[in-house]
């Protein structure tokens, strides 16, 4: 394949020539040893790395002399990303939106509600972006409700964010890190590992699309089955946003703070993993689900509220022997809209009220939830009304015990 040239290299990289010679002579970049001079692809993205060590204060000479006398190199860049994405030959964020007749407002509104960067009129277009944001245009041609899209898209991108944060976080703390603590210079650690991440993000991009295709799978059928019992059973629809009976739990950690403080964020990451791997287990073994991590608890929500009981307490049984703080939880049962992945409403508000009353080792339940479940699942103890955070009026709780003794 032929190389890029000294100007197909700057205009790519989003740089000047002179600016590709300085890279050149500070070692950042080499050109090949043919004699046509060319540049491989990848050292678009050694510029741009290049680029973020002079906009985080270090100086073109301070890379020189790292580059000279060994302890920088921007070889690696080139297994990590064999293929970089480049610029649109001469063209701005706002001379393509001005082309295709995309309001330039709606290019920034587009970027910052999939958590990106805030792009400017000036700023040279990514061929990625220019490929993709015309998908704005056509989703708000389908008429779709700016608010829903709004919604979906802050869910969508701030989720995204996350993973790729969290994968690259995990390969920099299981594989960089522990090279650099076996005594491997960062720079050779890089150098080592890049090869191996280059292999890994093919395989994570495919892990990604069969988990979410597997996911969306189950939501489609339960959304099918939902409307089909509504046309067998003679019922109406249901409205676009439905309160429906449900049950709504919280489970906090007693004593995560302290003991935070007293062991540090690496442990407190540990236990919320730990936590988070018993909570996923549990709750599905009841028919529940996980809907949202609280770093030191997690609600979770079911459509049968004796489930949710169970469940609860079998969470606060187990959470001692997997090393885990006290656990306690909260229980409440009634209508919740679902909206963006979460459940909302007074039911939702009243069950994290009710697990900050309850004690180490213990699960409250209001008395929808004792009137709701059949007698011999549980057994409930009456404690009377309990003033509540946030609640006008006094609440009657019981707290939840096994069945049998």
């Amino acid at each position: 394949m032929a190389g890029l040239s000294e100007e197909e290299l700057a205009v790519r990289s989003g740089v000047t020539i002179s600016r590709v010679k300085e890279w050149v002579q500070a070692g950042a970049v080499r050109p090949s040893t043919r004699g046509d001079q060319s540049f491989e692809p990848a050292d678009i993205n050694r510029i741009r790395l290049a680029e973020s060590l002079l906009a985080s204060g270090i100086t073109l000479e301070d890379v020189r002399a790292a580059v000279a006398d060994g302890r920088l190199s921007f070889g690696f860049i080139g297994d990590l990303f064999p293929d970089p994405v480049d610029y649109v030959t001469g063209s701005t964020f706002g001379e393509f939106a001005g082309e295709r007749g995309i309001s330039m407002e709606l290019v920034q509104q587009v970027h910052e509600r999939l958590a990106l960067p805030r792009p400017e009129p000036d700023d040279p277009i990514r061929a990625d972006e220019a490929e993709y944001l015309p998908l704005a245009t056509m989703a708000l041609g389908l008429g779709f409700s700016d608010a829903a899209l709004t919604r979906f898209s802050r869910v969508m991108g701030e989720n995204l964010r996350r993973l790729a944060e969290a994968q690259v976080h995990f390969f920099t703390s299981e594989v960089i890190e522990r090279l650099i603590e076996d005594g491997v210079a960062p720079l050779a650690a890089w150098e080592q590992s890049s090869a191996v991440g280059n292999q890994m993000r093919p395989l994570f991009r495919q892990l990604l699309t069969w988990v979410y295709e597997r996911h969306q799978e189950t939501y489609i059928l339960d959304q099918v089955i939902e409307h089909l019992e509504d046309v067998l059973r003679g019922r109406r629809p249901r409205g676009r946003i439905r309160a429906r009976d449900q049950a709504i739990a919280f489970l906090d950690l007693s004593g995560f703070t302290r003991l935070t403080e007293e062991r540090g964020d690496e442990a407190a990451a540990e236990l919320a993993t730990t936590l988070a791997d018993l909570v996923q287990v549990a709750s599905r073994s009841h028919d529940g689900a996980p809907v949202k991590f609280l770093g030191d608890g997690v609600m979770f929500h079911f459509q049968d509220p004796a489930s949710a009981v169970r469940c609860s307490l079998e969470l606060v049984r187990l959470a001692p022997q997997q090393g885990l703080p006290p656990a306690h939880v909260g229980v409440n049962v009634g209508p919740v809209v679902f909206r963006d992945g979460d459940f909302f409403g007074r039911t939702v508000n009243v069950a994290a009220r009710v697990a900050d009353r309850a004690g180490p080792h213990e699960v409250l339940v209001t008395d929808d939830v004792v009137r709701a479940i059949p007698d011999d699942v549980v057994r409930f103890r009456p404690i009377g009304p309990v003033e509540l955070k946030g609640l006008a009026e006094p609440l009657a709780l019981h707290l939840a015990e096994p069945a049998t003794p």
